[in-house]
């Protein structure tokens, strides 16, 4: 899936969230990236929580809510940690 079509998915499924580019970030290119403090929940649970210590996957993968990560991971894509607070979705 492209980049701008997976945004349109992300706004759609997540409308609370802003998703931008990389680009408009640092400059980085091909990726998402998001806040992973702005409050966002899934089912009551943080859906990015950096400090999620899951070592048995049931809630989280590395900080991501496993629903989004498999999620992301269909479409072809993965989530990884810039720094507490930001999230990059970036291709496979």
């Amino acid at each position: 899936m492209n980049r701008q079509t997976l945004i349109k998915e992300l706004k759609k499924k997540y409308p609370n969230k802003t998703f931008r580019t990389t680009e408009e970030f640092d400059g980085g290119k091909g990726g998402i990236w998001t806040s992973g403090e702005d409050g966002a929940e899934e089912k009551g649970l943080p859906l990015l929580n950096y400090y999620a210590q899951d070592n048995s996957e049931t809630t989280y993968i590395f900080g991501v809510k496993k629903t989004l990560h498999n999620w992301l991971e269909k479409k072809g894509w993965y989530c990884e940690w810039y720094d507490a607070g930001t999230m990059m979705i970036w291709e496979i």
